[in-house]
C-alpha cells in the first residue's frame, strides 16, 4: 500500500469523524431544548447521550472536542446563564468538554453505560469546582429547602440536584443502547 493510499483512508476517517461529530453535537442542541428546567440554571434532558455516544465510538480526543463546541453552542443558543465570561466557560465549554471523558471507555465492555457515568462525573466536578470558586458569592442561601452557608455544601446540593436525574438518564439510556451501538461501523 502506497504513502498516498494510507493518507487518502486516514482523510476519509476524519472526514467521517467530523461528520458525525456535527451530527452528534446537532441532536445534543436539539435535545437541550426538551429539558425540565431546574432551580435557576440546571435542567434535566437528553443532550449529554449525543456527546457519550461520539466520545466512546472515538475516543478521548474527539469526544472533548464534541463536548466543548455542544456546550458553547448551547450557552449561546439554548438560554446559557452565566454571571461571568470565567463562569460561561466552565459552566458550559469546559463542563461539556468533560462529558467526553467518556471516550475513555471506547472498546471496553459496557463502553457506554461506563462512559456516560464517567463523563457525568467529571461533569458535575466542573460545576462543583464552578460553585465554590465562582457561585459562593450566592451563599447562604435556599437550596432544595435548607438554608446552607457552606459553599462546599451548596455546590453539592445545586448541582447534584440536577446532574443526579441526569447522571441515571444518561446511564440508563447507554445502557439500553450499548448493544445496538457496538454493531455500529467505525
Amino acid at each position: 500500500m502506497s504513502n498516498q493510499s494510507i493518507s487518502a483512508g486516514s482523510s476519509r476517517q476524519k472526514t467521517k469523524i467530523l461528520c458525525e461529530g456535527a451530527v452528534m453535537v446537532a441532536a445534543a442542541v436539539a435535545l437541550s431544548y426538551l429539558k425540565i428546567q431546574f432551580l435557576q440554571a440546571g435542567s434535566i434532558n437528553f443532550a449529554m447521550i449525543p456527546v457519550i455516544i461520539f466520545a466512546v465510538r472515538w475516543g478521548l480526543g474527539w469526544g472533548v472536542a464534541a463536548g466543548a463546541a455542544y456546550g458553547t453552542l448551547k450557552f449561546f443558543l439554548a438560554g446559557g446563564v452565566a454571571i461571568n465570561l470565567a463562569s460561561m466557560l466552565l459552566d458550559y465549554t469546559v463542563a461539556y468538554a468533560m462529558v467526553g471523558v467518556a471516550g475513555l471507555c471506547k472498546g471496553r465492555k459496557w463502553g457506554f453505560p461506563l462512559g456516560a457515568f464517567a463523563g457525568c462525573l467529571a461533569r458535575f466536578v466542573v460545576h462543583f469546582i464552578t460553585g465554590i470558586t465562582i457561585y459562593k458569592i450566592l451563599v447562604p442561601t435556599e437550596v432544595m429547602g435548607m438554608t446552607v452557608s457552606n459553599p462546599y455544601l451548596f455546590s453539592v446540593l445545586y448541582n447534584i440536584s440536577y446532574m443526579g436525574p441526569n447522571t441515571v438518564i444518561s446511564v440508563a439510556t447507554c445502557l439500553l443502547l450499548d448493544k445496538p451501538l457496538k454493531r455500529l461501523p467505525q
